[in-house]
């Protein structure tokens, strides 16, 4: 009888956008449309670059405004709409990179192919690396911010630079500064700093 009581998602958009006031709705309405107008294309150009599908890409665009649409009925606050579109999509385009890559892998484990490897060093970089994450953490919000996006989400400068604003050098400055500090913090607490195997 303990049972949770679960909530549908769409059935609280729909209460939400049912709570806003006509004037909310279209103060809202305008604010996206607007952000539409402005990002639309090079939004598409950029998950186009990334993805290599021009139906996929459009189909994350309109996903992440859609997303967008759902945080703002919800009563969530935009500072900044450009970037805030960007990290949407981002989120879309890793999510969509992580599919492919299963689909890929079900595609060769059905064709017969049993990969086998050793996980030694894997198991103690896992290990190693969720203790960086936590070290991350500590990191001044400036520079946990594009240390995160560059080496957890693995995203460019050129990408980091369109998601916070900020020009490519600058966030490679604060790149350079941010792994500085990680790599000190990593001293002082006898974390091993992760080196990229060669593949």
């Amino acid at each position: 009888m303990g049972g949770a009581f679960v909530v549908d998602p769409t059935c609280m958009f729909l209460y939400f956008l049912y709570m806003m006031t006509s004037k909310q709705k279209i103060k809202k309405e305008e604010v996206l449309t607007v952000a539409y107008h402005n990002n639309e294309k090079r939004m598409t150009s950029y998950a186009f670059f990334k993805t290599h599908d021009s139906a996929k890409s459009q189909d994350l665009v309109q996903d992440a405004f859609l997303k967008t649409w759902a945080y703002l009925v919800k009563g969530g606050k935009i500072n900044l709409m450009k970037p805030f579109l960007y990290h949407v999509l981002n989120q879309g385009i890793i999510d969509e990179y992580r599919k492919h890559k299963t689909t890929s892998l079900d595609s060769l484990l059905e064709k017969g192919y049993e990969p086998s490897f050793d996980n030694s060093e894997r198991i103690s970089n896992v290990f190693d690396g969720k203790a960086i994450l936590l070290l991350i953490k500590n990191l001044p919000v400036k520079y946990g911010n594009v240390v995160r996006m560059r080496y957890v989400q693995d995203l460019s400068l050129k990408e980091i630079s369109l998601i916070t604003g900020q020009t490519r050098n600058a966030v490679a400055v604060q790149v350079c500064r941010g792994l500085a500090i990680l790599k000190k913090l990593c001293t002082r607490n006898n974390v091993p700093m992760i080196k990229k195997s060669k593949e």
